[in-house]
């Protein structure tokens, strides 16, 4: 599939089931993550993969995190966060390394990681996979970050669900870019 092609019919696929990305074109997937954009080469980004078993203790922590952040919680959305990594045969959670930088503002070294996310999901596509950037509550609990190993420089941009698309790919929609690009300034 040509880059071009990639691009335009990329989705997300909430549906996925073994096999993960393996070997060559894991690695291929995993490239196209190191050459997103990157201002003064800070390479900002940290991968953290989660694959058998480990999505299981990931999911504890996942509910152990929500349960200390809100005591309140429904006991459904704990049931739903001890089986969430189990969605995908692989998931990879995607953080941001925050440095100081004159040139570099932390809200750049963000969009970095998640120009990598982007290029992964796209990658993986154009392999034959599927997947999914998800983020949710977790996403932004500190405990949970820790529990996980994160620095405190460090902050998950998502997790990237990723496999093979389990039943038929949902059709995209026709969208006009110009209702999205507009020549400026308007005169």
């Amino acid at each position: 599939m040509d880059a071009i092609e990639a691009l335009h019919a990329r989705n997300s696929t909430p549906k996925l089931t073994e096999p993960a990305p393996q070997g060559e074109d894991r690695e291929a997937i995993f490239q196209a993550a190191l050459r997103a954009p990157d201002h003064a080469r800070l390479r900002p980004w940290r991968f953290l993969k989660v694959e058998g078993d480990a999505r299981l203790m990931l999911g504890k922590k996942m509910a152990a995190a929500a349960l200390l952040d809100n005591a309140d919680l429904d006991p459904a959305i704990h049931a739903k966060q001890l089986v969430a990594p189990m969605r995908a045969p692989l998931v990879i959670i995607a953080a941001a390394k925050i440095v100081e930088h004159p040139k570099v503002p932390e809200v750049e070294q963000l969009l970095s990681t998640g120009a990598a996310v982007s290029q992964m999901l796209t990658a993986a596509h154009a392999l034959g996979y599927a997947g999914i950037w998800r983020t949710g509550s977790v996403s932004f609990s500190r405990s949970f970050m820790s529990s996980v190993g994160l620095a405190s420089n460090e902050t998950i941009v998502g997790f990237v669900y990723l496999g093979t698309a389990e039943g038929r790919r949902k059709s995209l929609p026709s969208i006009d870019s110009k209702d999205f690009f507009e020549s400026w300034p308007k005169v």
